[in-house]
């Protein structure tokens, strides 16, 4: 059972890479997500690294965070785990969280 209000969680999650070592990530927000909600994207990309937070957010004209730009990407495993999360002063905001496979 996911915590948070249901269709808080970020929609439409990818990531693109190019240019073999740069990467974005993009997202919605939540259909029914408050107003004030503010996203925060975490990844992973080695099973023995720590979780790091993106450096360099995309955000839109009320400056909620939108996706995420990667710059020195060093893929070391073939899926990557990425999770996003969420803060409102109205409520609780559901996570997502996926593994994607970034080289096919």
């Amino acid at each position: 059972v996911f915590a948070g209000m249901n269709g808080s969680a970020i929609e439409n999650f990818s990531c693109v890479i190019y240019n073999i070592s740069f990467m974005n990530c993009t997202w919605q927000a939540g259909r029914d997500a408050p107003g004030d909600t503010q996203y925060f994207l975490y990844w992973k990309n080695s099973r023995y690294d720590d979780a790091m937070e993106c450096e360099l957010y995309i955000t839109d004209e009320n400056g909620r965070n939108m996706g995420c730009r990667f710059q020195n990407v060093k893929i070391e495993i073939e899926k990557a785990y990425f999770l996003v999360n969420g803060s409102s002063k109205n409520s609780l905001i559901q996570f997502y969280d996926e593994y994607i496979q970034l080289y096919k």
